[in-house]
């Protein structure tokens, strides 16, 4: 007991970096991008001073969010997350991709009042412009960014909604073929959906690793939708030509603890395939 204490400690309060290298004829000039996503207001470090200090160490050209960097919570603080990225926007390039929190806080203003719009303000004051079922194009790196803010519905407990082939062509247009294509999806859960839209790169969160993890065999125990050992738990995940980096995530909410599952910070870079020395 007293191990599996220290363990929930450990791991509740440290992070690590995962890697992930790209090479693609698309890609025009080579860059890094950092990926965070569900940190739910958590700090490492006063004002995320230890967060802060390993993004710089990854020398990134921009910085990529995948969802949940708040908490719906009624009267919950936006503070921690907005601290950090008025830091992280006066640095480098921002491309939001809002989760399924920052989606309930518009939903539902009867429970959060004016956080939504709260929220909304700052990020608009600090420069960023969440991708709400848009994209942006970085023709200097031959990259498009898509955000993907899929419904409620889609985030049911115990199953997995059908999501219509035509859903997300209704909400994002059609992939672009002439850029590599990056979609910021929250749920793992559609990636099938997702890489036959045309998404080369999917990265997506809300699992949190599956909160613990089995030693040896290294499954995730328990998804938010209360589903055990969920296909997608955290990782890298393939169908056909398309890659899903899904995050075990930054943070915790519901179940504030992590188990054999430290939380983990992605660093992507892009090379051309036609680079010499690439792999």
């Amino acid at each position: 007991m007293i191990v599996l204490l220290w363990v929930i400690f450990y791991d509740s309060n440290r992070f690590v970096i995962r890697k992930h290298k790209v090479t693609d004829r698309r890609i025009k000039k080579p860059c890094r991008a950092v990926l965070l996503t569900d940190l739910h207001n958590k700090c490492y470090g006063k004002n995320n001073e230890k967060l802060l200090a390993s993004i710089r160490e990854q020398n990134p050209d921009f910085i990529l969010i995948a969802g949940d960097l708040v908490t719906a919570r009624p009267k919950g603080d936006l503070r921690p997350a907005l601290q950090l990225l008025g830091v992280l926007a006066k640095e480098y390039p921002v491309y939001y991709g809002n989760g399924n929190h920052e989606h309930r806080l518009k939903l539902y203003p009867k429970v959060y009042g004016d956080m939504a719009q709260r929220y909304e303000k700052a990020l608009q004051e600090i420069g960023i412009a969440p991708l709400v079922n848009c994209h942006v194009n970085l023709p200097e790196y031959g990259i498009s960014i898509y955000g993907a803010e899929i419904g409620e519905s889609f985030y049911r407990h115990f199953q997995i909604a059908d999501m219509q082939p035509r859903y997300l062509p209704e909400i994002l247009g059609q992939a672009s073929r002439d850029s590599y294509t990056v979609l910021l999806a929250h749920n793992p859960d559609y990636f099938p959906q997702y890489a036959a839209w045309g998404a080369d790169l999917t990265l997506a969160g809300h699992v949190h690793g599956g909160i613990a993890r089995v030693p040896i065999w290294g499954k995730g125990v328990l998804s938010p939708a209360l589903r055990l050992f969920p296909k997608y738990d955290g990782g890298i995940f393939r169908e056909g030509n398309a890659v899903m980096i899904l995050s075990r995530g930054m943070g915790t909410h519901t179940i504030p603890i992590r188990v054999f599952n430290p939380a983990e910070l992605w660093v992507v870079e892009w090379k051309s395939e036609d680079v010499p020395g690439n792999t």
